[in-house]
């Protein structure tokens, strides 16, 4: 997968990232644009997924989605969703990572995203900047946890993965689906090493995890989402979601249905 960034934009043009708040419905879709500026989206409630050439990146209610400057991207809403988004000025972006990447939310970091997301004037002069500052310094001392879902450019590969896409719950193993993309296994186990940066287990598990996330924030049970999404038995999928999410699914929808509240 390439790794070369996007070239920057210039920072004297003009800043067309949005800022503020809104409530989006289930489903909105925005295609894939740029910004002149960084710009960080939250949700507060519901679940936001994004999407640049690099794959997709999906963030619950307790992470927040950052994209850099110039990298196309687009953006889908699960569950009614309290959308924050917040401009990142050129001259702080360097401080950040120089690609689309996931963070966890923090109690300060969410607070000081909710304020400046917030439709309200500035308290005392210079206030805005300074909880800025605090939302890129919670930023610098995050830990990343993209729920990055890499996407292939090998046309044998993308046949494997488009098929998967297609039926997430597919129970094939990737010698099956090697024999409809005309490549062995072990061709396979090697592209998604050296192309994805995962296994093919791995890949599957957080595409799938990623379909469960839609689920859930749409109000299906656990049961019915751990069969939906291709798992055995709930006990397997809570596993499985736990250790990607960092959180049951259970747990997961309790803090939306908590977030939601205080939204």
């Amino acid at each position: 997968m390439t790794k070369s960034r996007q070239p920057s934009p210039d920072p004297s043009a003009p800043l067309l990232v949005p800022s503020g708040a809104g409530w989006l419905p289930h489903g909105y879709h925005l295609e894939p644009h740029t910004h002149n500026a960084g710009q960080l989206v939250y949700a507060a409630a519901g679940t936001l997924a994004t999407t640049t050439e690099r794959g997709t990146w999906v963030a619950p209610a307790n992470r927040v989605t950052w994209t850099p400057p110039g990298f196309a991207h687009g953006h889908r809403f699960y569950g009614r969703t309290d959308v924050r988004l917040l401009t990142i000025p050129v001259e702080l972006c360097g401080d950040l990572l120089p690609y689309p990447s996931v963070f966890a939310v923090s109690p300060l970091l969410r607070e000081a995203v909710l304020a400046l997301t917030a439709d309200r004037p500035e308290a005392r002069p210079g206030a805005r900047q300074r909880l800025l500052g605090v939302v890129i310094d919670e930023l610098s001392d995050s830990t990343e946890q993209s729920l990055h879902l890499p996407e292939p450019r090998d046309d044998r590969l993308r046949a494997v993965t488009d098929l998967l896409h297609a039926d997430p719950a597919r129970p094939a193993t990737l010698t099956e689906l090697g024999r409809v993309a005309g490549a062995s296994e072990r061709t396979l186990s090697r592209l998604f090493h050296t192309e994805l940066g995962m296994s093919f287990h791995r890949w599957r598990t957080i595409l799938r995890i990623h379909h469960a996330l839609a689920h859930l924030t749409n109000g299906m049970s656990v049961t019915d989402t751990a069969v939906t999404c291709g798992w055995s038995n709930p006990s397997s999928f809570i596993d499985a979601f736990n250790e990607v999410v960092g959180q049951t699914p259970g747990s997961y929808q309790a803090n939306l249905r908590n977030s939601a509240a205080a939204a």
